[in-house]
């Protein structure tokens, strides 16, 4: 086992990249682009656009150790039939899940405002999770795929910070994996709301995982 040490808060932590995850959260045109169901809620895009370069770059360095690297979609079918109503009736009536929006209808699978930006594409033979709501445990395969890999360990990007990058890493520290979150390669139309949910992780000695950037865990991975 040839282990790497990260700088973080609230201590370094010791990885196997070999046993290690690089999770994608979200990173979909719908919330990134100008002109997408984000801005068009009146969201400051360039907000989450500022995570694009530290995450591609960490990607290369993942790519190049041949790590476990995994995308995800937060979508829905076409029939809505995996939509609970609680969900579809949030927000403006004609700015729903479902309806018609800038590049699709908004959230459904295979639209085009669902699908990764082209910056952040998955390569041939990534994994990419289609998940129907914040969390990327929740109804989804992911389990299954870290335990067939044998990872112990994530590293969870991807925005909003406090929304599904979030849930992500409760739902994991809860199932026993060790989660490191790099504060650049995350982001949210809110700062505050980013400030706070990576205080949150690494609070109590680190009660949800670890938070680094990608130029610490970069140059771990060498």
């Amino acid at each position: 086992m040839a282990t790497v040490l990260i700088d973080a808060k609230p201590d370094p932590i010791s990885v196997d990249p070999a046993r290690t995850a690089l999770i994608v959260i979200d990173m979909q045109r719908d919330f990134l682009l100008p002109g997408g169901f984000g801005e068009s809620l009146g969201n400051d895009v360039s907000l989450l656009q500022a995570a694009v370069e530290p995450i591609k770059a960490l990607l290369d360095a993942a790519r190049r150790r041949q790590m476990l690297v995994i995308h995800t979609r937060e979508g829905h079918r076409p029939d809505l039939a995996d939509a609970p109503r609680a969900k579809i009736e949030r927000g403006a009536p004609s700015k729903r899940i479902g309806d018609s929006g800038p590049m699709g209808r908004i959230l459904i699978r295979g639209e085009p405002g669902q699908d990764i930006i082209p910056e952040l594409y998955p390569l041939p033979g990534e994994p990419v999770i289609d998940k129907p709501g914040k969390g990327a445990f929740y109804a989804t395969d992911l389990l299954n795929i870290l335990r067939n890999r044998d990872i112990e360990a994530l590293i969870v990007c991807g925005v909003t910070t406090e929304v599904c990058v979030h849930t992500t890493v409760r739902e994991a520290n809860d199932r026993g994996y060790r989660c490191i979150v790099p504060g650049d390669c995350c982001a949210s139309y809110f700062p505050e709301f980013h400030e706070m949910g990576l205080r949150m992780i690494s609070a109590q000695g680190g009660i949800f995982g670890w938070v680094s950037d990608a130029g610490r865990i970069c140059a771990a991975l060498g």
